[in-house]
C-alpha cells in the first residue's frame, strides 16, 4: 500500500459518518495498548481559535525545550498536517503502515475518518515520546474521539452557535457539550466567552472539583495591544506574526496555559520567542494568511458568524487602500451562511462562489441562490485558482474566506502548479 492508497482508505472511512460515542475508539485504542494513557495532554475545545491557540501553545512549550506533538484538524493541503511533532509532519510511511496494518480491524469495526486519525496520533505521540501532546477537539466535547483522554489542562476558547443539530440550539447547550471534556481535578482555562457559557463551564468545573480560569482576570485588553500578568510580572503583547487583532486574545489565552503548565520553568524571553516564531514551528496556515502583497490576496478560513465578525473587524482596521474589495467565498451546509454573506455582503464589492466535491459543501448553484435572497450579485467560480493566479488588479485587494476544506483545495491547485 502506498501512501497515496492509504490516505484514500482513509477519506473514505467518510461513509461511516460522525459516530457521537467512545465506545468504538476505546475499543481501537486497546487493542494498541491504550498510547493516550501514556501522555502529557493539553485538550482544546471551542468554536473559534482552536488552532490557533493550539499553535501558540505548542510553539511556546517549543522554544522551553520541550517535544511537543499536535494534532489539529481539518488539514489544509496534505492529510499529513493533522498530525505534527515540533511542527512536522507525520512521516507518510507511518500512515501508510498504519492503515496498512489494522486495515481489516477498520473495516470490520466501522472505524470513522476521525477516529482513525485520533487513535493514529495517540500511537504516534507514544511510540515518539513526546513531552505534549496539544490535541484539537474536532466536533463538540464531549462525544468527541479526543475525549478519551484525561488531560489535565483544558482550553476552551470560543463559543457560538455551530453545529446545532448535533450539539444544541442555544449557547448553554453547545457549552455543555464543550465542557464535557473536563474532567476530575483539572485546570480549566477559557477564553473571551459570554457570561452564559462561562456560567455552564465554571459549574462543571466546580463539579469536577478543577480549577477554574478566566482569561480576563490575568489580561487587559487595550485598543492595541494585551498586557498579561504571569508570575509577579507584565508581559506586553503588541502584534503576533499571525496577523488579525483578534490574535491577541488567542495569544493571551496561550500564554495563561502556558504559565500555569511550566509554573516556575516558564521564561518571558522564551515565550516571547514562542509568539514571535509562532508560523515557523507550528507551520500554521489559513488564518489571515497574506499570500500575495501585490496584489494584496488574503486566505482566511473564517467559516462561522463570530470568525467572520472577527475578520472583518481586523480586516477594516488594516485601512486598506483599495479601491474594490472582492471576496471567494465557499462554505458548508452546516454553517449559516446567508448570515455569513449578510456581513460580508457589508464589506464587499464583488462576489464569487466557490465549491469543490464533498458532501457538506454547498454547490455554487446553492451559494447564488442565497446570494440573490440578498440581493448580492455574485459570479459562480469553478477554477478559483486560476482566478488567483491572474488576478492583477493592484488597485484591488482579494480575499479568500469561508471553509478551510475550500481554502484547502485552493491552495493545493495552486502550489503545484505555480
Amino acid at each position: 500500500m502506498t501512501y497515496e492508497q492509504a490516505t484514500e482508505k482513509i477519506y473514505s472511512l467518510h461513509q461511516f459518518g460522525i459516530k457521537l460515542g467512545l465506545e468504538n475508539i476505546q475499543a481501537f485504542l486497546q487493542l494498541l495498548g491504550n498510547p493516550e494513557k501514556k501522555l502529557k495532554t493539553i485538550h482544546i475545545a471551542g468554536s473559534n481559535g482552536k488552532g490557533s491557540t493550539l499553535s501558540f501553545i505548542s510553539s511556546i512549550l517549543m522554544e522551553h525545550g520541550y517535544k511537543v506533538g499536535f494534532y489539529t484538524s481539518p488539514h489544509l493541503v496534505d492529510y499529513s498536517e493533522r498530525i505534527r511533532i515540533n511542527g512536522n509532519n507525520i512521516s507518510k510511511e507511518f500512515v501508510t503502515d498504519f492503515v496498512n496494518k489494522f486495515s481489516n480491524y477498520i473495516d470490520e469495526h466501522q472505524i470513522t475518518f476521525f477516529e482513525i486519525g485520533t487513535a493514529m496520533a495517540f500511537q504516534y505521540f507514544y511510540e515518539n515520546n513526546v513531552d505534549f501532546a496539544v490535541i484539537e477537539t474536532g466536533l463538540g466535547g464531549r462525544l468527541d474521539a479526543t475525549n478519551v483522554i484525561n488531560s489535565k489542562y483544558v482550553v476552551i476558547t470560543t463559543i457560538s452557535l455551530e453545529h446545532t443539530n448535533i450539539l444544541g440550539n442555544s449557547i448553554e447547550e453547545i457549552a455543555n457539550e464543550k465542557a464535557g471534556i473536563i474532567h476530575d481535578n483539572s485546570n480549566v482555562f477559557v477564553g473571551y466567552l459570554s457570561e452564559k457559557a462561562k456560567k455552564v463551564i465554571n459549574e462543571k468545573s466546580k463539579l469536577t472539583h478543577s480549577k477554574f480560569y478566566k482569561v480576563e482576570d490575568y489580561v487587559s485588553q487595550l485598543p492595541e495591544h494585551v498586557t498579561i500578568r504571569i508570575n509577579n510580572k507584565l508581559l506586553n503583547i503588541y502584534k503576533t506574526e499571525l496577523l488579525g487583532n483578534y490574535q491577541l486574545r488567542n495569544v493571551s489565552l496561550a500564554v495563561l496555559v502556558a504559565n500555569v503548565v511550566l509554573s516556575e520553568k516558564l521564561r518571558i524571553d522564551k515565550t516571547l520567542n514562542g509568539i514571535d516564531k509562532v508560523r515557523k514551528n507550528s507551520k500554521l496556515r489559513g488564518r489571515f494568511e497574506i499570500y500575495s502583497n501585490s496584489p494584496l490576496v488574503i486566505f482566511d478560513s473564517a467559516h462561522n458568524i463570530e470568525g467572520i465578525e472577527v475578520f472583518l473587524d481586523s480586516f477594516k482596521k488594516m485601512n486598506l487602500a483599495c479601491k474594490k474589495k472582492v471576496v471567494i467565498f465557499g462554505g458548508m451546509r452546516d454553517k449559516a451562511v446567508m448570515q455569513i454573506l449578510e456581513k460580508l455582503n457589508e464589506i464587499f464589492d464583488k462576489f464569487y462562489f466557490t465549491s469543490i466535491n464533498y458532501e457538506r459543501a454547498l454547490k455554487i448553484s446553492e451559494l447564488m441562490q442565497i446570494g440573490s435572497t440578498l440581493r448580492i450579485r455574485g459570479q459562480a467560480l469553478e477554477n478559483p485558482a486560476k482566478f488567483i493566479r491572474e488576478f492583477s488588479e493592484k488597485s484591488s485587494c482579494l480575499v479568500v474566506i469561508g471553509s478551510i476544506y475550500i481554502l484547502g483545495e485552493i491552495l493545493k491547485k495552486l502550489e503545484h502548479t505555480i
